[in-house]
């Protein structure tokens, strides 16, 4: 293999898609990025088109291919924001609808009429998930039932459904595929079988073939080859993960115990729990981690949060409070303390470990001594303390604490929230130098499929530098900061009447 051969990761996310290409060191060389529109048509409705995220995973991988100096390009891997639904036609290839996001709410009321029905207890059972509206089900059961030309190509048998990964793989190879990490957010997949669940299926008014085929997150065939034409060259894809999973699988979580922590939109905890299933009694999602070609998953307990960066954009953009993000750090440092101001940025409910789709945020302790700073660090602050509240979830659960807490996303460049995370939780922090962690995950995916690196203990022996934050502040004061916070959340819980 070409010495200067590259492999390139497409990162389909929330607010936008990146490609980026990585060397044999795991390091990025090359990167092309792309917004997309965000769509609020209502209170607690998020949607994306689908054709225009298709629109500019071509353009951006388009872009870093250009800018490569034609070095040769092994594979594509994809990443991408889960639990997002996408309804389109096999004949077309066109959407059917707007995708409904992972943060949309609309099915709430859906979710309590299954659970009064009793499924409850089967479905955290058989999918390791609890009865949300985050999950895909009941978006595609919502598409079904008002969205005519959904139906309408249910009735013609060209009716596909699936996760954001799967609409860009078949739009670039043909295939209608997914890999274990999207297919155990959806609230059909049996973690124990490792299939779609009949049962699941049924009960949310679905079918089984309008549904994507399962294969392993890295798989030398399992994809396919991107359709000639789109690039100029054969670019194979190779390897598929969920955000969350690609980003502990570029953090080289590979064995049990390791856990990562990403913040973007919102956050999300992950530790890798080795090749059984764990159940959570505690609000945690039991999740498959990742999935060797010719191996079982291995799996992971997960604390999905669901804003913690997008209270950071809300400051700019809804109250115009701060100009950039990167303000925020120098803010926090400006005053000794938070002022006694909490903030719970429960814009659409809180996930784990509460999981209540009727919580709504606040500001909790508001005096005339409150300032801007104090607000942009009450806001820094419950990043730390959600996170807090999945890693006492986790510890209950596994019966141990992790060594460290390994971090990535936009927000990890301030330091005053790595630092207070390591305060609040009492153990290091470590940033990599890496900051396209979530990429670099797809990219070690397809990057193993298509042999660029030979195995996971080649991609252990790779040489990063990374930041560790220590512990300075007393345990006792940083269990005080936190009680406080506890009792803000449990004034903010069922806001929304039932």
């Amino acid at each position: 293999m070409s010495l200067d051969a590259l492999v390139a990761a497409l990162d389909a996310g929330t607010t936008g898609v990146r490609c980026v290409l990585f060397d044999g060191r795991g390091m990025p060389v090359v990167s092309a990025y792309r917004e997309h529109r965000q769509h609020y048509p209502r209170p607690g409705w998020v949607e994306h088109d689908a054709g225009e995220i298709l629109e500019s995973a071509i353009t951006v991988v388009g872009q870093a291919l250009e800018q490569c100096g034609g070095r040769p390009v092994m594979a594509l891997g994809i990443t991408n924001q889960r639990e997002t639904a996408v309804a389109w036609d096999s004949t077309t290839g066109e959407p059917l609808c707007r995708a409904i996001v992972w943060q949309d709410r609309r099915t709430t009321e859906r979710c309590e009429e299954v659970r009064a029905q009793g499924w409850e207890p089967a479905v955290r059972e058989r999918t390791g998930l609890p009865l949300d509206p985050y999950f895909s089900a009941t978006k595609w059961e919502w598409m079904l039932a008002n969205v005519p030309a959904v139906r309408s190509a249910a009735d013609k048998g060209t009716l596909r459904l699936g996760t954001v990964d799967s609409w860009l793989a078949f739009r670039l190879t043909g295939r209608h595929v997914t890999d274990p990490t999207n297919a155990s957010r959806t609230l059909l997949y049996s973690l124990h079988n490792a299939a779609w669940d009949p049962e699941l299926v049924a009960l949310f008014g679905l079918r089984e073939e309008w549904l994507p085929e399962v294969v392993p997150s890295v798989s030398a065939s399992g994809y396919g080859v991107c359709q000639v034409g789109l690039f100029g060259r054969p670019l194979p894809l190779l390897g598929c993960l969920g955000d969350q999973q690609s980003a502990l699988f570029g953090h080289r979580g590979f064995s049990p115990g390791a856990t990562k922590n990403t913040y973007g939109t919102g956050s999300f905890l992950l530790m890798n729990t080795g090749g059984v299933p764990r159940p959570s009694h505690l609000g945690l999602l039991t999740t498959v981690a990742y999935q060797l070609e010719g191996e079982k998953s291995t799996f992971g307990l997960e604390g999905s949060i669901f804003v913690t960066g997008a209270a950071i954009q809300w400051l700019r953009d809804g109250l115009g409070l701060i100009g950039s993000a990167s303000e925020t750090e120098a803010l926090a440092n400006s005053v000794p303390d938070n002022g006694g101001l909490y903030f719970v940025p429960a814009f659409a409910g809180l996930g784990a470990p509460y999981w209540d789709p009727r919580a709504r945020g606040a500001f909790l302790g508001l005096t005339g001594a409150v300032t801007r700073a104090h607000v942009a660090r009450a806001a820094l602050e419950a990043m730390a303390y959600q996170t807090r509240d999945v890693v006492t979830a986790m510890a209950r659960e596994t019966g141990s604490e992790p060594a460290e807490l390994r971090v990535d996303g936009g927000a990890v460049d301030n330091a005053f929230l790595c630092q207070f995370q390591s305060d609040l939780l009492g153990v290091p922090v470590a940033r990599p130098s890496c900051r396209e962690m979530t990429a670099r995950g797809a990219a070690f995916a397809a990057g193993l499929a298509c042999g660029f690196w030979p195995d996971l203990r080649a991609l252990e022996a790779l040489e990063e530098e990374r930041t560790l934050f220590k512990p300075s502040m007393e345990s006792s004061q940083a269990d005080d900061l936190y009680g406080r916070w506890q009792e803000a959340v449990r004034r903010c819980r069922e806001w929304v009447p039932g």
